[in-house]
């Protein structure tokens, strides 16, 4: 999905909430990108010119666990620290930065309004958002865009999408201070369905659930025909590994974040780690096929046509097979790089040993401020 973005030149954003960029008449055809989550920050670098979007640099930087609170960078600081050893290790050269707010932070919803021109949508957007949105908006970014023509053509159904200022501004300005200019501002759940778009055959009328396995949220995204038709999250992540075997075994987080890697830490049994973290996963699993049964089942008959899972903990072996025999589908790991092209000075490796953890930067790569 393509929404013009919470903040990007020629937003509804701009206009009537007076969202500030410099020069958006410039043109610009390199972008960073930059997903900052709870646990890292993953940078790109990419190229737009008259083909596909090229992948020139990627970077993963660790951040501290308490660097995100309530969806808000609290201590920008850290996140600042990592942005800039990021740029410099890859010596990338684009100052303009896409990136995305999580989903938790967002309220998307879906209105049905009487066809009517473009010079007079934005209004009735309006409208329907003061009635949806429980704050003022005055205190909320808002971005909207139409997405099926309904009763041949007499109603239009719109999406519409708010995040509080604060949230966006706690982003906004911590990428100013790392001295780049943000001038887009995404949402994980899109990114993922841009991602999925870019790699996968989207003909297929089944519904098929993008499910992507964050360090504290897992968010979800349900596409049919080409269409997202539902967003949503659950609250449990990959901090559910280290949690578990900090607790159970005594050992500091750091250990403990090498015992989730498969690496071993001197002086403990090996042997006891593997069925915490096989306990983990079924809670992890259990979580996100009770969401999946809530969210979609319950609203409709039609069965799932499979699932894409993302995230780091995606390529814990078991996940997969299990939520497959859960959800009677097929489940696959995402591989968010499978038709981009990325050149050659950028970390391959990386891609190989950390590729389902880049879903939203692979979806964020294809964006560009713009988009429609």
């Amino acid at each position: 999905m393509a929404l013009p973005g919470l903040l990007s030149s020629g937003s509804l954003v701009d206009r009537l909430l007076a969202a500030k960029i410099s020069n958006p008449f410039r043109r610009q055809t390199d972008f960073l990108v930059l997903d900052i989550g709870s646990s890292s920050v993953k940078l790109a670098e990419v190229h737009h010119g008259a083909g596909a979007p090229r992948v020139r640099a990627l970077g993963i930087g660790p951040l501290p666990p308490t660097v995100i609170q309530s969806n808000v960078i609290q201590e920008p600081e850290p996140v600042v620290e990592a942005i800039r050893k990021l740029t410099a290790a890859n010596r990338t050269r684009a100052t303009q930065v896409i990136t995305a707010v999580p989903g938790p932070a967002v309220i998307v919803k879906k209105v049905v309004l009487d066809a009517q021109a473009a010079t007079a949508v934005e209004g009735a957007v309006l409208a329907e958002a003061g009635h949806l949105i429980p704050d003022s908006l005055e205190n909320v970014n808002l971005d909207y865009q139409v997405v099926d023509w309904l009763e041949d053509g007499q109603k239009m159904e719109v999406l519409v999408v708010a995040v509080k200022k604060e949230i966006i501004n706690s982003y906004t300005d911590t990428i100013r201070v790392a001295g780049l200019e943000p001038v887009l501002v995404d949402v994980d759940y899109f990114a993922l369905e841009n991602m999925f778009e870019s790699n996968y055959d989207t003909s297929d009328e089944h519904p098929v659930a993008l499910v992507n396995v964050g360090a504290r949220y897992s968010s979800i995204n349900i596409i049919k025909g080409g269409r997202s038709t539902f967003t949503g999250d659950v609250p449990v992540g990959g901090v559910e590994y280290t949690d578990a075997l900090a607790r159970q075994l005594s050992v500091s987080p750091e250990q403990a974040n090498t015992l989730a890697r498969g690496r071993q830490v001197a002086g403990l049994d090996a042997t006891v780690v593997g069925p915490i973290l096989g306990s983990v996963t079924e809670f992890l699993v259990e979580e996100i096929q009770r969401a999946l049964s809530f969210f979609w089942t319950a609203a409709t008959d039609e069965p799932l046509g499979g699932v894409v899972l993302s995230g780091g903990p995606a390529r814990v072996p078991s996940m997969a097979t299990q939520l497959t025999q859960r959800l009677g589908c097929g489940v696959q790991v995402a591989d968010p790089f499978r038709r981009l092209h990325v050149d050659r000075a950028a970390d391959r490796a990386l891609i190989e040993e950390s590729g389902p953890s880049l879903a939203v930067v692979a979806g964020l790569v294809t964006r560009q401020p713009g988009d429609k």
